[in-house]
C-alpha cells in the first residue's frame, strides 16, 4: 500500500476517536487530510479524503468502545452511513448521527471523488437527553439547510474556516454553544424540548436571534417589536435575553449595522459609491445620526475614515 494511505490509515486506527479498520481501492493515488479543532469535551474535525471505505465491528467494541456519538456533516461529496440496519446517503448539507458503541460502515467518493467534510465528536453522556431515544435517529439524514440545523451547519463551517483565531477559553464556549445546538436539533426530530436544561435553551433562542437580526440588519424596520415577533415572544422577554449579553438590542442592532457599513467604506471595490447609499443599504434612515454614531464608534467620520484608508492604500502601492 502506499505510503500515504498507510500514514492515514495508522493515525485514523489509533488516534481518531475509536478504532477502525479503512480501506482503498486505489491506494497509490490516495490523498487525506484531518484539520482538527478541540473545544473541550467536543472535539471537530475537518477532513478530506479519496474515496476509501471504513468500518467498525463487533470486536473492535469489544476492545475498545469510548462510548461517543459522531456526526458527520457533508460539504462535498457524497458519503453512506450504515447502522443498526438503517442505511443513509450523506449528501451536502446533510448531519447524520452515529454511534462508537455499535457496528457501522462508512463509504465516501461514490464517483471516485473526493470527499470534504466536518465530523462532530462528542461523549454520550453529554447529551442531557435519554441515550435509547438518540439512538433512534443513528444514520437517518438530518437536514442542515433549515431551522437549527442551518444554525448548526453554518456554525461548523465558519469554526473550522477559522479555527486558528480562537484562544483556549474561546473554545469552551464554543464548544457549550456547539453542544447546546445538537441537544435543540435532536430535541426537536425527538419532540422531546421539555428534556432540554432552560439556560441551554435560552442561549439556543439568543443564537436563533441573533441569525435572524443579522438576516434583517437592512431592513429600517427592524425592531423589538418585530423580532420579538417573529420568535414568538414578548419584547420583555426579548429584552431580558438581551440583559444577559451586556448590551440592548438597539445597541446591538446599531453595531452590527456599523460594522457592516465599515467594511463597505473600507472596500476598494465600492469606493465610488456614496456615503447615504451605504448607510440606507444598512439600515441608516438619517445620514447625520449615521455620521455621528460611525464618528463616535470608530473616531472618524465616515468620509475621512474612506480618505485616510484609500491614503494608505496609495502609499502601500
Amino acid at each position: 500500500m502506499d505510503e500515504r494511505f498507510d500514514s492515514w490509515h495508522d493515525h485514523m486506527f489509533q488516534q481518531v476517536v475509536a478504532p477502525m479498520m479503512i480501506t482503498c481501492d486505489d491506494p497509490a493515488s490516495f490523498r487525506g487530510s484531518i484539520e482538527s479543532i478541540d473545544l473541550g469535551a467536543v472535539h471537530v474535525s475537518a477532513v478530506e479524503a479519496s474515496p476509501c471505505e471504513a468500518y467498525r465491528t463487533s470486536r473492535m467494541i469489544r476492545q475498545s468502545d469510548p462510548e461517543l456519538f459522531q456526526i458527520a456533516f457533508n460539504l462535498r461529496g457524497e458519503t453512506a452511513i450504515t447502522q443498526d440496519r438503517r442505511c443513509v446517503l450523506s449528501q451536502p448539507s446533510y448531519l447524520v448521527l452515529y454511534h462508537t458503541s455499535r457496528p457501522h460502515q462508512i463509504r465516501t467518493g461514490f464517483s471516485k471523488e473526493t470527499t470534504y467534510g466536518v465530523m462532530v465528536v462528542f461523549p454520550a453522556t453529554l447529551l442531557p437527553l435519554p441515550l435509547h431515544k438518540v439512538e433512534r435517529l443513528t444514520a437517518t439524514p438530518l437536514s442542515g439547510r433549515e431551522g437549527i440545523g442551518a444554525l448548526i451547519s453554518g456554525f461548523l463551517t465558519r469554526l473550522v474556516n477559522g479555527s486558528d483565531q480562537y484562544r483556549m477559553a474561546d473554545r469552551l464556549r464554543l464548544g457549550t454553544v456547539l453542544t447546546d445546538l445538537l441537544t435543540a436539533l435532536l430535541a426537536h426530530r425527538l419532540e422531546a424540548d421539555t428534556v432540554v436544561p432552560p439556560a441551554s435553551r435560552q442561549r439556543i433562542l439568543l443564537l436563533r436571534i441573533h441569525a435572524f437580526m443579522q438576516q434583517h440588519l437592512a431592513d429600517p424596520q427592524l425592531s423589538p417589536a418585530t423580532i420579538a415577533a417573529a420568535h414568538g415572544i414578548s419584547i420583555r422577554t426579548l429584552h431580558r435575553l438581551f440583559q444577559t449579553q451586556d448590551t440592548t438590542v438597539a445597541a446591538w442592532i446599531r453595531t452590527q449595522r456599523l460594522n457592516r457599513c465599515r467594511r463597505d467604506l473600507s472596500d476598494p471595490t465600492l469606493h465610488d459609491r456614496p456615503i447615504h447609499a451605504i448607510a440606507t443599504r444598512w439600515g441608516f434612515t438619517d445620514v447625520t445620526n449615521f455620521s455621528h454614531a460611525f464618528s463616535t464608534a470608530y473616531g472618524l467620520n465616515p468620509r475621512d475614515y474612506r480618505r485616510q484608508l484609500g491614503q494608505s492604500a496609495r502609499f502601500l502601492k
